[in-house]
């Protein structure tokens, strides 16, 4: 067997344990994901290898890779800002083009009727013109008949008023015509103001995520191993200060039975990488994740985190069941769904794969409800 075909393997392998973790998960009882989140288990501390002997004495002035870690999740975060504000301009153009389509079909329609009332009215022009151009008033007056007359009158009147009728439905669909063209006028400007967003956005996004891969690429093999050690040490440590609040006392809420598919889904995309902007199959950023997963639920909810806060209701922390969405951060730039018992799982940042971790291993903005 080839390297390459071992290592795909070992892939397929890893996936697969994953996948059995997840669905154990599922179906233990109240979706229990153990005692490593409600308490977590330190990571193993990585011993400092010696100098080797001769080795030039460490700059004072460099960062420690401590140091650096924040500098990386400082980048990262301002590129899941912008993540977030791409998105929503994405998602807000989708919504914009779908309502000039709607409004193509009302202007077609608008446009039709508008010549069958010109014919109407064309008919009715050349009908007065065969009379010699005298008005029907007119001819009544002449007639010799007092029953044509009094039948004359009534169909004149109901002539005049077929003909004022014609006239302001002709007046009222052509304003139609109008206000649909300057609806879509402001759609369009709506549209560029979208596309300018995300043009701005996602060369903010490039830009940070480029800088924190280039300090990243800087390190070493052992000091990305460390790195990646130190970025699961501080989330123990958020994670335990956040159990020690007595936060999870008391959190039992079951799911329903939509709430249980979602998380279904989600634990499925375990090992998935995260890409910005991709909402599945293959990747996903932390909002795509969500939303893909609640759209599998059969509810479709909003694609941006920030979206999902303001638009979905909330619930306390005690209240939590799985399926709920946690919102992480001030600018509410993150967002993990909540599997029970302490844990979430979300796509936590470029170079990542979709994981579980505790659900305080980040600060809590709020928790919010699909399926309320």
């Amino acid at each position: 067997m080839g390297t390459a075909k071992r290592a795909s393997s070992r892939r397929r392998g890893a996936s697969a344990l994953t996948l059995l973790c997840a669905m154990a998960i599922l179906t233990a009882p109240g979706l229990a994901v153990g005692d490593a989140y409600a308490a977590p288990t330190p990571p193993a501390p990585s011993p400092s290898a010696p100098a080797a002997p001769g080795a030039p004495a460490p700059d004072p002035g460099a960062k420690s890779l401590d140091e650096v870690r924040k500098e990386i999740e400082g980048l990262l975060r301002q590129a899941g800002a912008a993540t977030d504000a791409y998105n929503l301009a994405e998602s807000e153009t989708k919504a914009q083009t779908e309502r000039i389509v709607e409004i193509a079909k009302l202007v077609v329609a608008g446009q039709d009727r508008i010549a069958t009332l010109k014919n109407r009215a064309g008919a009715a022009a050349r009908a007065q013109y065969r009379s010699n151009g005298l008005p029907p008033g007119a001819r009544l007056a002449l007639s010799d008949s007092p029953a044509d007359f009094l039948d004359g009158a009534g169909r004149l009147r109901q002539g005049e008023k077929a003909t004022t009728d014609l006239l302001s439905e002709l007046n009222r669909t052509q304003t139609d015509l109008e206000r649909y063209a300057k609806d879509a006028g402001a759609i369009w400007q709506k549209m560029e103001e979208n596309r300018v967003r995300q043009e701005a956005a996602k060369k903010e996004i490039e830009e940070k995520i480029k800088a924190a891969e280039a300090l990243e690429n800087k390190l070493e093999a052992e000091e990305k191993a460390r790195l990646i050690q130190l970025e699961q040490e501080a989330q123990y440590k958020a994670q335990t200060a956040w159990l020690s609040t007595g936060a999870m006392k008391g959190v039992n809420g079951a799911a329903t039975d939509a709430g249980l598919r979602a998380v279904q889904f989600a634990t499925a995309q375990i090992g998935k990488p995260y890409v910005w902007g991709a909402a599945g199959p293959d990747s996903f950023d932390c909002s795509g994740l969500t939303s893909q997963a609640w759209l599998k639920a059969g509810r479709g909810i909003p694609r941006t985190s920030q979206e999902q806060l303001r638009l979905l209701p909330k619930v306390a922390v005690k209240d939590m069941r799985p399926g709920d969405l946690i919102i992480y951060f001030d600018d509410a730039t993150h967002v993990g769904m909540y599997v029970g018992d302490g844990a979430m799982v979300h796509a936590p940042r470029p170079g990542r794969n979709v994981t579980m971790a505790g659900a305080g291993s980040m600060p809590i903005k709020a928790v919010v409800r699909p399926d309320a």
